[in-house]
């Protein structure tokens, strides 16, 4: 048996892994490789947030979730309370909703993206 240490998405991991043959070798290289591609993704949604949102007001979101339908456009006049995003969270639909009036000025995710709390959604100006 053999302990790995592997780190996903910041959240640490310690794994044994049991050696069974001379098929053992090739599975515990693989074991190694694992990390390296989980650090590589991790850059670029991080890199999503920081180019996107073009104005001053953000849109975030209140719960993780996966985004259901987007009802605006670029451009597009909202008062408060207008629902900007929706998204699917515990089989529900949640509206997120513009805190204030305003223009959209940015739609920083596609539908069927997965979001986390807390994530800027779109931006107002």
């Amino acid at each position: 048996m053999k302990n790995y240490t592997i780190t996903v998405n910041g959240n640490v991991y310690d794994v044994t892994v049991e050696e069974k043959g001379a098929g053992a070798a090739p599975a515990a290289a693989a074991a190694p490789k694992a990390p390296a591609a989980p650090k590589a993704p991790a850059p670029a949604p991080a890199a999503v947030p920081k180019s996107a949102g073009a104005g001053r007001i953000q849109v975030k979101a209140g719960a993780a979730g996966k985004v259901y339908q987007i009802p605006t456009t670029v451009g597009q006049s909202v008062q408060a309370g207008d629902a900007v995003v929706i998204i699917e969270a515990m089989k529900m639909e949640i509206p997120v909703v513009a805190p204030e009036a305003g223009t959209i000025a940015s739609i920083d995710v596609a539908v069927g993206d997965a979001i986390e709390a807390g994530a800027v959604l779109a931006t107002l100006n």
